[in-house]
C-alpha cells in the first residue's frame, strides 16, 4: 500500500497514457495565402544544433483572416537580380548600423515603401506559400 500513488500524487504521463495513443488520420489545416494585418514584431536570436548563436531572425505577428489567434511569420519570398528568392527575416545590419541594404529584410521594407520596421505595424501585406507549404510574405 505504501508504494500506491493517489490520483493528485501521479505524474501526468501517469494520468494521460502517452504511450498508448495511437497515429491520427486528419491531415493539418493549412492557412491559405491571405492578405494579413501586422500587429508587432520580435527579433530573436537564433541558434544552430549545436546551440551556437547564429543571429538575430525577424518575426512579424500578424492576424490571418482564418484564425482567431495571432500568427507568426519570418520569412518572405522576394526579387533578387531576376531571380525570385525565399530568406528567412534576417536582421542584420551594416558598418552604419542600418539594416543591410541588400538583405532580404531591407527587399521587404522597399517593396512596401517603410524605411523601418515600426512603419509595418497595421500595414495589410500579402502571403504566399513557400516550397514547404508555409506561410510567407509576398515582397515582389
Amino acid at each position: 500500500m505504501e508504494n500506491e500513488k493517489t490520483e493528485n500524487e501521479k505524474t501526468e504521463n501517469e494520468k494521460t497514457d502517452f504511450g498508448k495513443i495511437g497515429i491520427g488520420t486528419k491531415e493539418n489545416v493549412a492557412l491559405k495565402p491571405a492578405f494579413v494585418k501586422i500587429i508587432s514584431y520580435k527579433i530573436a536570436m537564433q541558434k544552430n544544433r549545436d546551440n551556437k548563436e547564429v543571429g538575430e531572425k525577424v518575426a512579424l505577428i500578424c492576424k490571418h483572416p482564418e484564425k482567431d489567434e495571432v500568427i507568426e511569420i519570418s520569412s518572405v519570398s522576394y526579387r533578387k537580380g531576376k531571380e525570385i528568392k525565399t530568406s528567412g527575416i534576417w536582421f542584420n545590419l551594416d558598418d552604419d548600423n542600418l539594416i543591410n541594404k541588400q538583405s532580404a529584410l531591407a527587399c521587404f521594407l522597399i517593396n512596401l515603401n517603410a524605411i523601418n520596421l515600426d512603419q509595418l505595424i497595421g500595414m495589410d501585406i500579402a502571403t504566399e506559400l513557400d516550397e514547404k507549404n508555409y506561410l510567407c510574405f509576398k515582397a515582389y
